[in-house]
């Protein structure tokens, strides 16, 4: 079986027109239209699924080291 996905975006009501796709004369296919969503505004960056998506990105150098030297602690002193 041969896939090949095209995105469409309709021009006109009910009508569309596929050209070039990678299949001979004679060719049997199957074509089921799966229809997506409309996309969000772009202000909304991020999804339930990724929250963090889109976000500032931070770097741990020593992620198991203490954040906070021990002689700086003024509990200590």
């Amino acid at each position: 079986m041969n896939a090949h996905k095209v995105t469409i975006t309709f021009s006109e009501d009910g009508k569309l027109e596929l050209t070039g796709l990678p299949f001979n004369a004679g060719d049997t296919v199957e074509i089921i239209f799966l229809e997506q969503p409309k996309q969000q505004p772009s202000s909304q960056t991020s999804s339930p699924e990724y929250p963090l998506h889109g976000k500032q990105h931070y770097r741990y150098d020593a992620p198991f080291e203490p954040a906070v030297k021990a002689e700086d602690w003024e509990v200590l002193k």
